[in-house]
């Protein structure tokens, strides 16, 4: 079985960003060495805290890829950092030092690079950031509570790069509060000079769970909700951000994700080909193959709970081969390879003999029809235009 990937939450930030959807919260950092401490204690005792939660154990589980969310885990001291990943690695036999070919990610606001803990990341291991800018635009970063600017930005890859750590991968959004067709081109271009590795590109999410989501959908005026882009304007700010990347030598391999050549994120790629991850904190997900389970969202009952030695875990799912099928659609279609039809047909013979594929007929010829699938040969995948109406495509596929 190919190896799994782990996720460490760390959900401490130093301030919290209006559109931040993240279970993180804004606390002091005199909290976070408790936290530390029972995420250990959660990662080393997970067998039994699993059971607890009616989850079998994954025995002899290893993994390739680890990658440090929140959460700003960027925040760590070098000697947390290196006492967290020492203890991760050891319990899933993930190799560290020279010649290591683990992905060790960590993400990190571009305030919190300095050569200082570049040089101690590097020290540790890490050898890929994940970089929140989301803009390059002073008056946009300030409008959704960010305290870096392109210039801090600059210096963040320099120092990086000082540490020999060149697997950088930044974060931009499109549909921030006063952002423009100008300013958007300007931070593509500000970026492409400093030639990242991989880009995220995400359209600005509303929903209930940021600050700014509320306000919008609520009809509010606050944090600059009347300066936000219409939904049209935000669609076209991605299609360009597609375009001009795909001129610079990227791949779009994924709906949001663009990498130069042997740089797509391999931890991130283990969640559209349902992969094995474990994830350990607050929030954070696993999947085995068979079962989904998520730990509590909140930080304290994580602290209560792990505490009193209870399971953090709230809510756990064995899929069914119908749900299965659900996912292998829905998730492997975010991927721009699309997915195969074959390939699904033999994976799930035993349980549709007739054709896997064939359950989804109807919808796929629909969505054909409708401009938002194409075939191309053996495989099924989005097109372009079907790109930005991908939540639409994907709910066809859920029974």
């Amino acid at each position: 079985m190919n190896q799994a990937g782990i996720y460490l939450s760390i959900p401490f930030c130093r301030q919290k960003c209006t559109y931040c959807n993240f279970a993180s919260e804004a606390r002091a950092p005199e909290s976070l060495p408790e936290y530390l401490r029972l995420l250990e204690s959660e990662i080393l005792n997970r067998a039994t805290l699993w059971q607890a939660a009616g989850i079998p154990p994954s025995s002899g589980v290893t993994a390739d890829s680890i990658y440090l969310g929140g959460g700003t885990p960027g925040l760590l001291s070098s000697e947390e950092l290196a006492a967290l990943l020492r203890m991760a690695c050891a319990s899933f036999q993930v190799e560290l030092g020279a010649g290591s070919k683990a992905e060790i990610t960590i993400e990190a606001a571009p305030e919190n690079v300095t050569l200082e803990n570049a040089s101690a990341w590097a020290a540790c291991s890490v050898n890929r950031i994940s970089m929140g800018v989301q803009s390059m635009v002073t008056e946009e970063l300030r409008a959704v509570g960010r305290m870096h600017d392109a210039e801090t930005v600059r210096r963040a890859f320099a120092a990086l790069r000082n540490a020999r750590i060149e697997n950088i991968s930044v974060d931009l959004i499109a549909g921030l509060p006063h952002q423009t067709p100008a300013s958007w081109r300007a931070s593509l271009e500000a970026l492409l000079d400093l030639r990242p590795a991989h880009f995220s590109v995400y359209m600005l999410e509303v929903d209930e769970d940021s600050r700014l989501g509320r306000e919008l959908l609520g009809g509010g005026s606050r944090y600059r909700t009347a300066a936000i882009p219409a939904e049209d304007q935000v669609a076209a700010f991605y299609c360009e951000a597609v375009e001009t990347l795909r001129r610079a030598g990227y791949e779009h391999y994924e709906i949001s994700n663009f990498a130069l050549p042997s740089r797509q994120s391999r931890h991130n790629w283990k969640y559209w080909t349902n992969a094995r991850y474990f994830g350990f904190g607050v929030d954070a997900h696993s999947y085995d193959g068979e079962r989904r389970w998520a730990n509590t969202d909140s930080l304290d009952a994580y602290i209560e709970k792990l505490s009193r030695g209870e399971s953090p875990v709230v809510e756990c799912k064995t899929l069914a081969p119908q749900e299965q099928l659900e996912e292998r659609f829905f998730l492997g279609l975010r991927r721009r390879i699309g997915v195969s039809l074959p390939e699904l047909d033999a994976e799930f013979a035993t349980h549709f003999p007739w054709g896997a594929s064939e359950r989804y007929n109807g919808t796929v010829q629909e969505l054909i029809a409708a401009g938002w699938l194409e075939r191309s040969g053996d495989c099924l995948r989005l097109t372009e235009r079907g790109v930005l109406f991908s939540n639409e495509v994907f709910a066809g596929f859920i029974q």
